[in-house]
């Protein structure tokens, strides 16, 4: 069986990670003193959070980092009851092999319950002597005071343009892949500077051909095509909503698109039309609306009608 590009090309060096040259070099820092803080990650999904937990371990720990590193996803396990009994016997055990503190990495912090959270806290500073956590998170803004306040926190961004580029480059020669530029692009823009994601973009597309176009990946990825839907809005602001209505609805159907899909694409193509800044910022804030209601369950044949018959009409 093959292996997942995201873990077969996971660094396990602080010199392969691409993005996040700040954090890097404070975290290297630490390790190389062996002062360890708590630590809280936050950031984007696909961003190096799991990838550089993983490497501290192992710098730290050399050969038996695998018996002093726990890592737990809290979205799976995030009651009470999993910080009371599982994290709690890791760290109050005493590290096997070395005389530096365990380290806990728990993923998705943000996902605890407030109890759990509170006891969370309790157990940071009760078993600190024997063990370090390294909680990471997409939204800081979930995790309780207390516990931000004990970490030292590192802000993870998206990876850029020209390190994703870099990445995928390299996966593609190392897999014998040839891949267009233009495809590069678009797997860039798909992931919005999310490794993981564009990384299994490129997987996924490898599996049809190991020439990877534009058409690969719109065929793979849940996504419209830019041109697609430019031209439906154009349709619009030209007064044929009918037209528009029409081709959206095949474009759906044919892609296989969801609703959510689909205004995401409009909103970035908003931004392209030949139209006032004024109307921009109009259908921009009308697709703001569009998508809440999606999200809380409306018929998403009925939303868009209504967006699109919105911008005919202006």
């Amino acid at each position: 069986m093959t292996d997942l590009f995201i873990e077969k090309y996971r660094p396990d060096k602080f010199e392969d990670v691409l993005g996040q040259e700040i954090i890097v070099q404070r975290v290297k820092e630490m390790v190389k003193q062996q002062s360890i803080p708590h630590m809280l990650f936050t950031g984007p999904s696909g961003t190096g959070k799991t990838t550089i937990a993983l490497i501290i371990a192992k710098n730290l720990f050399k050969d038996s980092w695998r018996e002093n590193f726990l890592e737990m996803n809290a979205s799976s396990d995030r009651g009470i009851d999993i910080i009371r009994n599982q994290i709690k016997d890791f760290a109050k055990t005493r590290p096997i092999g070395t005389s530096l503190p365990k380290i806990v990495f728990l993923d998705e912090a943000d996902a605890l319950t407030r109890e759990a959270q509170q006891a969370l806290r309790r157990t940071m500073e009760q078993f600190s002597e024997n063990c370090r956590f390294i909680l990471s998170c997409n939204y800081s803004s979930k995790v309780i005071d207390p516990i931000q306040s004990r970490c030292a926190i590192f802000r993870f961004k998206p990876l850029i343009k020209d390190d994703i580029k870099k990445i995928i480059n390299k996966v593609a020669k190392n897999e014998k892949l040839k891949i267009e530029d233009k495809a590069l692009d678009l797997i860039y823009e798909i992931s919005e500077g999310d490794v993981r994601r564009a990384e299994n973009i490129l997987q996924s597309c490898s599996t049809i051909s190991s020439n990877i176009n534009e058409k690969n990946i719109f065929e793979i990825v849940a996504s419209a095509n830019p041109k697609d839907i430019k031209e439906v809005l154009e349709l619009c602001i030209k007064d044929n909503f009918v037209k528009a209505r029409d081709k959206l609805l095949d474009i759906m159907l044919k892609q296989g698109l969801s609703g959510l899909d689909v205004i995401k694409q409009i909103q970035k193509s908003v931004l392209e039309l030949n139209i006032n800044e004024n109307k921009k910022l109009d259908f921009i804030d009308k697709c703001g609306e569009i998508e809440f209601r999606l999200v809380e369950g409306s018929d998403e044949f009925i939303q868009l009608e209504a967006l699109l018959a919105y911008m005919s009409k202006k």
